[in-house]
């Protein structure tokens, strides 16, 4: 009896932690932060903001090649609203 209690007094702890750092890790990786040290590497695309219209549907303004591209997000797919190619947006 006592080794089953000194067994159970090692391994709870230790199952905890395992529990607990798979799920910080599972955390880290779903927020895309890179797991290493380093400096961050330049994107070609990088999100500048995003709205939230409703469940499903979204509006997002994206970089690309030094213009920002407006877009719409839903469930059905991803449309081009708008760009800034002169500065200031322009519908398509």
């Amino acid at each position: 009896m006592l080794e089953y209690i000194l067994r159970l007094l090692i391994l709870l702890p230790l199952i905890g932690g395992l529990a607990w750092g798979s799920l910080w890790l599972w955390k880290r990786v779903q927020m895309g932060v890179p797991l290493t040290g380093g400096a961050k590497q330049p994107r070609p695309v990088e999100l500048v903001g995003v709205l939230p219209l409703g469940p499903g549907s979204k509006l997002a303004v994206v970089e690309f090649a030094g213009q920002q591209i407006l877009i719409a997000v839903s469930r059905n797919g991803i449309t081009r609203l708008a760009d800034n190619s002169e500065g200031d947006f322009h519908a398509d």
